[in-house]
């Protein structure tokens, strides 16, 4: 009897310690770090889980990104990349006609402008990350800097984890954008929704920004996490299986070659005679001319009264 209740205490205690390893795992990331610092400074006091992403163009940038890797968060470089939307863009957004050499210089000054940045992810972006060439380009950069890459998934079509293969860099994506509309009840159905996915796919990554709606939702949320969801760091997915979803070799939207429109007006066809007409000869003209006259009423009116018709007897 004592041994079958040691056996019962030993499975209870392989299972708790299973459990966790089990549970599905949740990282928050927020992005445009940088401009708004009393609100970003509500999010470093959340657990140094969350993720934090800081435009490097930013007027606070280096401050922010020092304060939240000093008080354990990870940082990432929120790098503006061009999208198929026609929008002011800010300064260094990548483009997919750049240059190897350019975007190279943009991503160098961005570490430089981030410090302690393990990451990167794309601010905006659907064409740039939907262009090949483009991403290829971004990923050799980021192989010097020992940086993953977060696809923000901007578009579905992304190339991030084509462009990535035979670099060494890891890209791992975004499942949920917590607050497409600043409204607590939607940022709280988005939350729950990432929820699900971590408990049924394993992992999920939700990105939200520094609004004060989306604070206060994480505030509340962050905190009451069902027992088999775990908060983790955005890093920490970077073995997680992905799965490319990408299609190869199909052009970006933008760059589509448009076909000319179809002209309704295509003309009347010709009919073609059966048989070659009779060839006309220039002496024909004469023998019409001819031919008119002599039956004009004129002339047979005179032919008539020359004959003697309309005589009065």
């Amino acid at each position: 009897m004592l041994q079958l209740r040691r056996l019962v205490f030993v499975l209870a205690g392989s299972l708790a310690l299973a459990a966790p390893a089990l549970a599905g795992k949740l990282a928050i990331v927020i992005d445009d770090f940088g401009y708004r610092p009393g609100t970003e400074n509500q999010v470093l006091a959340m657990p140094a889980e969350v993720s934090v992403a800081v435009l490097p163009n930013a007027p606070h940038a280096r401050e922010m990104a020092t304060k939240a890797h000093n008080q354990g968060h990870d940082v990432l470089i929120h790098l503006p990349m061009a999208p198929l939307s026609k929008q002011p863009l800010e300064k260094d957004t990548l483009r997919p006609d750049m240059s190897a050499d350019e975007i190279a210089r943009i991503i160098r000054e961005a570490v430089s402008s981030v410090p302690y940045a393990i990451g990167m992810n794309n601010h905006m972006g659907s064409a740039m990350t939907s262009s090949l060439p483009g991403m290829q380009k971004v990923m050799a950069s980021l192989a010097h800097y020992n940086l993953f890459f977060l696809d923000s998934m901007t578009i579905g079509n992304s190339q991030a984890m084509r462009a990535a293969a035979g670099t060494g860099v890891k890209v791992i994506k975004r499942k949920v954008f917590l607050d497409d509309t600043q409204n607590d009840a939607d940022i709280r159905y988005q939350f729950n929704r990432a929820v699900a996915l971590a408990r049924r796919n394993g992992s999920a990554i939700a990105i939200g920004h520094p609004h004060p709606s989306t604070v206060r939702v994480l505030q509340q949320m962050l905190y009451s996490l069902p027992p088999d969801i775990t908060l983790v760091r955005a890093s920490s997915l970077l073995n997680e299986p992905q799965v490319d979803t990408s299609r190869p070799n199909v052009a970006p939207p933008s760059q589509t070659v448009p076909t000319a429109p179809r002209n309704p007006f295509r003309g009347v066809k010709l009919c073609k005679p059966k048989r070659q007409p009779e060839p006309v000869y220039a002496t024909r003209f004469f023998t019409v001319i001819s031919e008119s006259v002599s039956e004009s009423p004129l002339v047979s009116y005179l032919r008539h009264q020359w004959q003697g018709w309309g005589k009065q007897s």
